[in-house]
């Protein structure tokens, strides 16, 4: 699941762009180019053991930053005479007080943030139109106004100016240059607080969106007619739909008949034919075969979504294209060049070469031969190399929820789950008394603090009857999210550090936990071949998230060479690139081509390109687990993830002792004997 783990980097984003600037008064080049060469000049004379580089830097990214309601280009040059910091010894004292006091208002924006949406994301009752208005309120929004106004922005670009992600490689393990590089990330670009504002308010609503979007699976009909899941078994989309997909496996043709119903109900969320009477509502039965709808046996007329889904989707683009003239570059570059720290480029090569590689081939035969049928489209989520696809998760819901009937339960079992992985009791207490439990209303994720002594919560769906199976494994994934969150604040050295270099880092220890889930409840894995059914249920699922993350770039992609595109045209294109995608990388491997299935998941309308993060997470994730074989795991946690945000290679070398790369896991797929 989508961690929120970094709200802490997204006030670094929101905090740091946003100015009350607009488009009529915004004035890049305000100061001329003599008057910043003749400030850098008298600087370096007056300064003469400073590093001249690090004074032009400093300089010339002020005067990017400087409009003309800060000063005239007298003011400017004054500033910087004034400000500029020579003295190693000065400019670490001050770091470490701007680091103190950023971590009071980033934590309380944090803590804000967090009990503004508390009844949107927390299973609280009943939503009302004022609990979506404040959940969509951003605390933060106008506070960068006032760190323009009173010049501290300034102050800290002056003497902490940006690298770029070259010179950031360079540092190595001078972890003091690491830590005044990422202050140096915080002032980089002023956007305006009412496009920040609105941005804030655009993804919220898609949020809500998806958090309300549950399909009533016993009320739904398969292509015969019958009803074939519990009666009160509800699946939120797309993550509970996969989920019991993937939980089918093992229940012969009653199983497929239940995989083939879900895949007409996602395929028509995709289409939005889906009937809006049977979005979050059991008072209807539905034939996602037939796109029939019942009440009480009888057929009544039902209204289609249409384009709501796509509308979501087109008001995301429209919030971030407008902050576009004030970032200097797209989206798609921020989401990648910026918060990844890896290009667009990069990725999608990436992404490109391993839907290619042969080694998928070999698992497909191996899927086929194991399934006894030729593959479907929703066998992209074949889960038969784990060892519970053996087992029956009705059963494992019966041992779940004695376990966890609420969620104080799971509480009080953290420091256990712990101390089951490896770590010692007195290290289990001080990380689990920093994490809290609370019930979903949504698929579940991980809400990260930003200051010490504050909590990240845990959220993960707990119904009445208690946690079943799928909202444990959730859990356990987002409580390995919890482990880096605390590990990586309380823990690293400079609070700048906190965190991890993106979203993807953090998505790799949740897999590694999440990995687990069976061996913490006692269940354990004695087949010989299970290193080698590992690395096969790993390459398969980097070969389907990885053509969902190709997607996700190329609909953004679209969406800026098509910017007035409408609803319905943005839906024509989402399903048209899916299938191409799907003809392309999936079609020689299924044996069917024209499959839509890639364009469900829900993040591409409530977190957007967030999805690439998952891949990588996956990759970085195969090295970790490659490099923790062997070695004290709980010890090894502790250590890498006290790295804080390097950058991604310099983390992956620092942490295993290798770059990032998707080469282990193919070399792993070919050295399997199956």
């Amino acid at each position: 699941m989508k961690s929120k783990i970094l709200i802490f980097a997204l006030l670094f984003f929101m905090i740091g762009c946003t100015t009350k600037t607009n488009n009529a008064e915004k004035s890049a080049g305000f100061i001329s180019a003599q008057v910043v060469d003749k400030t850098i000049a008298t600087l370096t004379s007056e300064n003469a053991n400073a590093d001249k580089a690090l004074i032009e830097k400093g300089v010339r990214q002020v005067a990017k930053l400087w409009e003309s309601q800060d000063g005239s280009e007298e003011d400017f040059s004054r500033f910087c005479g004034d400000n500029f910091i020579a003295d190693p010894e000065e400019k670490k004292q001050t770091f470490l007080k701007i680091s103190d006091y950023l971590e009071a208002i980033f934590g309380n924006f944090n803590e804000m943030t967090l009990r503004l949406q508390r009844n949107v994301q927390e299973a609280t009752g009943p939503l009302s139109a004022i609990d979506e208005v404040f959940s969509a309120y951003n605390p933060n929004a106008h506070f960068s106004d006032d760190f323009y106004a009173n010049k501290l922005a300034f102050t800290i670009a002056l003497n902490f100016p940006q690298m770029s992600l070259e010179e950031k490689e360079s540092l190595g393990n001078d972890r003091l240059a690491w830590a005044y590089a990422r202050l140096g990330d915080l002032f980089t670009k002023r956007i305006p607080a009412n496009l920040q504002q609105a941005y804030s308010q655009t993804i919220n609503d898609a949020d809500v969106y998806i958090s309300k979007y549950n399909i009533y699976a016993g009320h739904l009909l398969n292509e015969k007619g019958e009803k074939i899941f519990p009666e009160d078994m509800v699946l939120l989309s797309h993550w509970n739909l996969r989920d019991e997909i993937k939980a089918d496996y093992n229940k012969g043709n009653e199983g497929l008949q239940k995989q083939r119903t879900i895949y007409e109900v996602m395929k028509r969320i995709i289409s939005q034919e889906i009937p809006k009477e049977v979005i979050n509502s059991g008072d209807y039965d539905w034939n996602p075969f037939t796109d029939s709808i019942f009440q009480a046996g009888k057929p009544v007329a039902g209204k289609a979504e249409n384009t709501v889904r796509y509308e979501k989707f087109l008001n995301n683009f429209k919030a971030v294209r407008a902050i576009d003239p004030y970032a200097g570059n797209t989206f798609i570059d921020r989401s990648f060049s910026e918060d990844m720290e890896i290009s667009v480029d990069d990725a999608e090569a990436l992404f490109k070469s391993y839907l290619s590689a042969p080694e998928i081939q070999t698992i497909a035969r191996l899927i086929t031969q194991r399934l006894g049928r030729n593959m479907e489209a929703f066998d992209i989520w074949y889960d038969g190399f784990k060892a519970r696809s053996n087992l029956n998760e009705d059963k494992l819901s019966e041992q779940t929820r004695k376990l966890y009937p609420n969620a104080d339960a799971l509480k009080k079992q953290l420091p256990t789950i712990l101390m089951k992985l490896g770590f010692t009791s007195e290290r289990a207490n001080y990380l689990a008394d920093k994490i809290n439990v609370d019930a979903a209303r949504g698929s579940g994720h991980a809400w990260g603090a930003s200051m010490k002594g504050q909590h990240s919560h845990l959220r993960t769906r707990i119904p009445p009857g208690g946690m079943d199976y799928k909202g444990y494994n959730i859990a356990i994934h987002e409580f390995g999210h919890n482990v880096e969150q605390t590990l990586s604040l309380y823990d690293v050295d400079y609070y700048l550090m906190s965190g991890v270099p993106n979203t993807a880092f953090t998505e790799a220890l949740a897999f590694v936990f999440q990995k687990r889930d069976l061996d913490l409840l006692g269940i354990k894995d004695n087949d010989p071949k299970k290193e080698a059914m590992d690395v096969c249920d790993k390459a398969w699922q980097l070969y389907e998230i990885a053509g969902v993350s190709l997607l996700d770039i190329n609909v953004w992609k679209w969406l800026y060479a098509n910017p007035n595109a409408t609803p319905e045209e943005l839906k024509e294109a989402v399903i048209r690139l899916a299938k191409e995608i799907w003809n392309e990388y999936y079609a020689p491997v299924f044996g069917i081509k024209d499959e839509p299935i890639l364009a469900v998941y829900s993040h591409m309308i409530s977190y957007p390109l967030y999805l690439s993060a998952y891949s990588f997470g996956q990759i970085i994730e195969f090295q970790l687990e490659q490099y923790l074989t062997g070695k004290d795991f709980a010890k090894e946690i502790d250590r890498i993830f006290r790295l804080g945000k390097l950058t991604p290679n310099q983390w992956m070398i620092q942490a295993t002792g290798k770059p990032l790369s998707v080469e282990p896991l193919l070399e792993a797929v070919r050295n399997s004997a199956m």
